[in-house]
Protein backbone atom coordinates (compact mmCIF):
# COMPACT_ATOMS: atom_id res chain seq x y z
CA UNK A 1 0.00 0.00 0.00
CA UNK A 2 1.23 3.28 -0.88
CA UNK A 3 -0.39 6.65 0.54
CA UNK A 4 2.11 9.78 -0.81
CA UNK A 5 -0.98 11.65 0.08
CA UNK A 6 -0.27 15.34 1.96
CA UNK A 7 -1.48 15.16 5.52
CA UNK A 8 -1.25 18.56 7.22
CA UNK A 9 0.52 19.17 10.53
CA UNK A 10 -1.46 22.75 11.45
CA UNK A 11 -0.10 25.92 13.50
CA UNK A 12 -2.26 26.37 16.78
CA UNK A 13 -1.93 29.83 18.99
CA UNK A 14 -2.06 30.39 22.90
CA UNK A 15 -5.01 32.91 23.14
CA UNK A 16 -3.62 33.47 26.74
CA UNK A 17 -1.04 31.71 28.72
CA UNK A 18 -1.28 31.78 32.85
CA UNK A 19 0.91 29.80 35.31
CA UNK A 20 -0.58 28.93 38.78
CA UNK A 21 1.97 26.81 40.12
CA UNK A 22 4.43 24.40 39.98
CA UNK A 23 4.86 20.66 40.47
CA UNK A 24 7.56 19.21 42.81
CA UNK A 25 9.19 17.73 39.66
CA UNK A 26 9.49 21.18 38.34
CA UNK A 27 7.06 21.35 35.67
CA UNK A 28 4.68 24.44 35.59
CA UNK A 29 0.51 24.24 36.04
CA UNK A 30 -0.80 26.26 33.24
CA UNK A 31 -4.28 27.46 32.23
CA UNK A 32 -4.37 28.23 28.59
CA UNK A 33 -6.18 27.85 25.47
CA UNK A 34 -5.40 26.42 22.04
CA UNK A 35 -6.89 27.74 18.78
CA UNK A 36 -5.28 26.11 15.72
CA UNK A 37 -5.01 27.54 12.18
CA UNK A 38 -5.61 26.38 8.71
CA UNK A 39 -1.74 27.04 8.34
CA UNK A 40 1.02 24.60 8.37
CA UNK A 41 4.01 21.76 7.82
CA UNK A 42 2.73 18.90 5.53
CA UNK A 43 3.91 15.25 6.18
CA UNK A 44 4.27 12.98 3.51
CA UNK A 45 4.29 9.17 4.24
CA UNK A 46 5.60 5.79 2.24
CA UNK A 47 5.31 2.58 3.43
CA UNK A 48 7.96 0.54 3.79
CA UNK A 49 7.76 -3.45 4.28
CA UNK A 50 11.22 -3.94 6.08
CA UNK A 51 10.87 -1.77 8.91
CA UNK A 52 12.88 0.90 8.95
CA UNK A 53 11.73 4.40 9.61
CA UNK A 54 13.43 7.15 6.91
CA UNK A 55 13.28 10.82 6.94
CA UNK A 56 13.69 11.71 3.15
CA UNK A 57 14.19 15.14 3.86
CA UNK A 58 16.09 17.75 5.46
CA UNK A 59 15.46 19.91 9.07
CA UNK A 60 18.49 22.29 9.41
CA UNK A 61 19.86 21.69 12.54
CA UNK A 62 17.69 18.69 13.61
CA UNK A 63 19.71 14.92 13.59
CA UNK A 64 16.83 11.99 12.17
CA UNK A 65 17.17 10.55 16.31
CA UNK A 66 16.10 14.02 17.67
CA UNK A 67 13.38 14.83 15.10
CA UNK A 68 9.57 14.53 16.98
CA UNK A 69 8.95 12.64 13.48
CA UNK A 70 10.86 9.94 13.57
CA UNK A 71 10.48 9.65 17.60
CA UNK A 72 6.78 9.46 17.30
CA UNK A 73 6.81 6.90 14.39
CA UNK A 74 9.33 4.65 16.17
CA UNK A 75 7.02 5.30 19.53
CA UNK A 76 4.07 3.97 17.56
CA UNK A 77 5.98 0.88 15.98
CA UNK A 78 7.58 0.03 19.34
CA UNK A 79 4.00 0.39 21.39
CA UNK A 80 2.21 -1.43 18.78
CA UNK A 81 4.71 -4.03 17.56
CA UNK A 82 4.23 -3.67 14.10
CA UNK A 83 7.14 -4.53 11.77
CA UNK A 84 6.11 -2.08 8.64
CA UNK A 85 8.11 1.03 8.46
CA UNK A 86 8.04 4.41 6.91
CA UNK A 87 9.37 7.02 4.60
CA UNK A 88 8.23 10.27 6.26
CA UNK A 89 9.25 13.70 3.93
CA UNK A 90 8.45 16.97 5.65
CA UNK A 91 7.55 20.19 4.08
CA UNK A 92 8.11 22.92 6.82
CA UNK A 93 6.24 25.98 7.17
CA UNK A 94 5.93 26.72 10.65
CA UNK A 95 9.30 28.50 12.53
CA UNK A 96 11.38 26.16 14.93
CA UNK A 97 10.87 27.80 18.50
CA UNK A 98 8.33 30.14 17.47
CA UNK A 99 5.53 29.25 19.92
CA UNK A 100 3.65 27.95 17.53
CA UNK A 101 3.79 24.07 17.72
CA UNK A 102 4.98 23.16 14.83
CA UNK A 103 7.06 20.12 16.38
CA UNK A 104 4.00 18.91 18.27
CA UNK A 105 2.12 19.31 15.64
CA UNK A 106 4.40 17.31 13.41
CA UNK A 107 4.81 14.55 16.05
CA UNK A 108 1.06 14.95 16.38
CA UNK A 109 -0.02 13.92 12.75
CA UNK A 110 2.60 11.65 12.24
CA UNK A 111 1.31 9.49 15.06
CA UNK A 112 -2.54 9.95 13.50
CA UNK A 113 -1.13 9.06 9.73
CA UNK A 114 1.01 6.21 10.72
CA UNK A 115 -2.15 4.62 13.38
CA UNK A 116 -3.78 4.63 10.09
CA UNK A 117 -1.34 3.73 7.35
CA UNK A 118 -0.08 0.81 9.17
CA UNK A 119 -3.72 -0.17 10.69
CA UNK A 120 -2.65 -0.69 14.12
CA UNK A 121 -5.86 0.40 15.71
CA UNK A 122 -5.31 2.82 18.30
CA UNK A 123 -7.87 4.89 19.68
CA UNK A 124 -7.51 8.67 19.72
CA UNK A 125 -7.17 8.36 23.60
CA UNK A 126 -4.21 6.13 23.26
CA UNK A 127 -2.40 8.08 20.52
CA UNK A 128 -2.96 11.27 22.93
CA UNK A 129 -1.25 9.19 25.69
CA UNK A 130 1.74 8.25 23.52
CA UNK A 131 1.91 11.75 22.41
CA UNK A 132 2.20 13.15 26.12
CA UNK A 133 5.40 11.34 26.25
CA UNK A 134 6.78 13.34 23.36
CA UNK A 135 5.08 16.76 24.50
CA UNK A 136 2.37 18.28 26.73
CA UNK A 137 1.65 20.05 23.21
CA UNK A 138 0.97 17.07 21.39
CA UNK A 139 -1.94 15.68 22.81
CA UNK A 140 -4.20 18.71 21.49
CA UNK A 141 -2.78 18.43 18.25
CA UNK A 142 -3.99 14.28 17.94
CA UNK A 143 -7.28 15.27 19.15
CA UNK A 144 -7.58 18.00 17.00
CA UNK A 145 -10.27 20.19 18.71
CA UNK A 146 -10.02 23.76 20.07
CA UNK A 147 -9.27 23.35 23.58
CA UNK A 148 -9.21 24.95 27.28
CA UNK A 149 -6.01 23.22 28.81
CA UNK A 150 -5.01 22.66 32.70
CA UNK A 151 -2.40 20.81 34.48
CA UNK A 152 0.98 20.65 31.95
CA UNK A 153 -1.11 21.43 29.12
CA UNK A 154 -2.49 17.59 29.08
CA UNK A 155 -5.87 18.15 30.70
CA UNK A 156 -8.27 19.84 27.73
CA UNK A 157 -11.51 20.39 27.13
CA UNK A 158 -13.40 21.56 23.83
CA UNK A 159 -13.98 24.52 23.44
CA UNK A 160 -16.02 26.88 20.81
CA UNK A 161 -14.39 30.12 19.95
CA UNK A 162 -14.81 33.05 17.60
CA UNK A 163 -13.08 32.19 14.16
CA UNK A 164 -11.38 35.07 13.75
CA UNK A 165 -8.85 36.07 11.34
CA UNK A 166 -5.37 35.97 12.04
CA UNK A 167 -1.82 38.36 11.26
CA UNK A 168 0.95 36.32 12.75
CA UNK A 169 4.65 37.45 12.68
CA UNK A 170 7.51 35.64 12.80
CA UNK A 171 10.64 37.46 14.10
CA UNK A 172 14.06 36.35 13.29
CA UNK A 173 14.18 34.53 16.25
CA UNK A 174 14.04 30.96 18.33
CA UNK A 175 13.33 31.49 21.90
CA UNK A 176 13.62 28.71 24.39
CA UNK A 177 10.76 27.51 26.23
CA UNK A 178 13.40 26.08 28.81
CA UNK A 179 15.34 29.39 29.36
CA UNK A 180 11.97 31.39 29.39
CA UNK A 181 10.02 29.09 32.38
CA UNK A 182 13.48 28.75 34.17
CA UNK A 183 13.41 32.18 34.28
CA UNK A 184 13.26 33.41 38.34
CA UNK A 185 10.89 36.12 37.36
CA UNK A 186 8.62 34.39 35.48
CA UNK A 187 5.27 34.82 37.28
CA UNK A 188 4.24 31.84 38.44
CA UNK A 189 0.83 32.32 41.10
CA UNK A 190 -1.68 33.76 38.76
CA UNK A 191 -5.02 33.37 40.07
CA UNK A 192 -7.26 30.06 38.43
CA UNK A 193 -9.70 31.41 36.07
CA UNK A 194 -12.71 29.42 34.57
CA UNK A 195 -14.18 28.68 31.06
CA UNK A 196 -16.81 30.63 31.71
CA UNK A 197 -15.00 33.72 32.99
CA UNK A 198 -12.49 33.46 30.25
CA UNK A 199 -15.57 33.70 27.31
CA UNK A 200 -17.58 35.98 29.34
CA UNK A 201 -14.06 38.09 28.72
CA UNK A 202 -12.08 38.18 32.11
CA UNK A 203 -8.70 39.68 31.39
CA UNK A 204 -5.68 37.41 30.75
CA UNK A 205 -2.41 37.77 29.62
CA UNK A 206 0.56 35.58 28.44
CA UNK A 207 2.81 35.56 31.24
CA UNK A 208 5.98 34.83 29.73
CA UNK A 209 5.78 37.93 26.82
CA UNK A 210 7.07 40.57 29.29
CA UNK A 211 9.64 38.52 29.74
CA UNK A 212 10.50 37.76 26.59
CA UNK A 213 9.81 41.16 25.45
CA UNK A 214 12.84 42.55 27.51
CA UNK A 215 15.18 39.46 26.06
CA UNK A 216 14.48 39.87 22.86
CA UNK A 217 13.85 42.97 21.11
CA UNK A 218 12.67 41.65 18.11
CA UNK A 219 9.49 40.13 19.91
CA UNK A 220 8.79 43.94 21.80
CA UNK A 221 9.26 45.12 17.79
CA UNK A 222 6.96 42.79 16.60
CA UNK A 223 4.46 43.49 19.13
CA UNK A 224 4.86 47.13 18.80
CA UNK A 225 3.95 47.02 14.89
CA UNK A 226 1.29 45.15 14.88
CA UNK A 227 -0.46 46.30 17.77
CA UNK A 228 -0.82 49.73 15.65
CA UNK A 229 -3.77 47.47 13.56
CA UNK A 230 -5.17 45.32 16.32
CA UNK A 231 -4.92 43.87 20.19
CA UNK A 232 -1.33 41.91 19.62
CA UNK A 233 -0.20 39.19 22.01
CA UNK A 234 2.78 36.11 21.82
CA UNK A 235 1.81 32.82 21.73
CA UNK A 236 3.39 30.39 24.15
CA UNK A 237 6.78 31.22 24.86
CA UNK A 238 7.51 33.01 21.72
CA UNK A 239 9.24 34.11 19.31
CA UNK A 240 5.80 34.33 17.39
CA UNK A 241 3.00 37.03 18.02
CA UNK A 242 -0.53 37.23 16.86
CA UNK A 243 -3.46 39.35 16.35
CA UNK A 244 -7.48 38.49 15.51
CA UNK A 245 -9.61 40.46 13.14
CA UNK A 246 -13.02 40.39 12.26
CA UNK A 247 -13.01 39.46 8.51
CA UNK A 248 -10.46 38.53 5.65
CA UNK A 249 -10.53 41.71 4.28
CA UNK A 250 -9.15 44.06 7.54
CA UNK A 251 -6.22 41.15 8.27
CA UNK A 252 -4.92 41.02 4.85
CA UNK A 253 -5.44 45.26 4.06
CA UNK A 254 -3.14 44.99 8.06
CA UNK A 255 -1.03 42.27 6.23
CA UNK A 256 -0.06 44.35 3.05
CA UNK A 257 1.28 47.37 5.30
CA UNK A 258 3.02 45.14 7.13
CA UNK A 259 4.45 42.70 4.99
CA UNK A 260 7.52 44.48 3.39
CA UNK A 261 9.46 44.83 7.12
CA UNK A 262 8.08 41.42 8.55
CA UNK A 263 8.12 37.51 7.94
CA UNK A 264 4.28 36.20 8.36
CA UNK A 265 1.39 35.10 7.35
CA UNK A 266 -2.78 35.92 7.69
CA UNK A 267 -4.47 32.67 8.72
CA UNK A 268 -8.26 31.78 9.40
CA UNK A 269 -8.73 30.48 13.45
CA UNK A 270 -10.36 27.09 13.37
CA UNK A 271 -12.03 25.35 16.24
CA UNK A 272 -11.32 21.81 14.43
CA UNK A 273 -7.68 21.35 13.10
CA UNK A 274 -7.29 20.80 9.27
CA UNK A 275 -5.95 17.42 10.38
CA UNK A 276 -9.38 16.57 12.11
CA UNK A 277 -10.89 17.16 9.11
CA UNK A 278 -8.48 15.58 6.65
CA UNK A 279 -9.16 12.11 8.79
CA UNK A 280 -12.70 13.08 9.14
CA UNK A 281 -13.01 12.68 5.15
CA UNK A 282 -11.17 9.58 5.19
CA UNK A 283 -13.70 7.89 7.01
Amino acid sequence: MKDQSSWPAPAKINLFLHITGRREDGFHLLQTVFQFLDFGDELYFTPRNDGQIIRVSELEGVLPEQDLVVRAARLLQTHTGTRQGVDIRLEKNLPMGGGLGGGSSDAATTLVALNRIWQTGLSPDELAGLGLQLGADVPVFVRGQAAWAEGVGERLEPINLPESWFIVLIPPLNVSTAHVFSDPQLRRDCPPITIRAFLAGAETENVCESLVRRAYPEVDAALQALDQYAVARMTGTGACVFAAFDTEAKAKSAWTALKNDWQGFVARGVNLSPLRAHVDKLQ
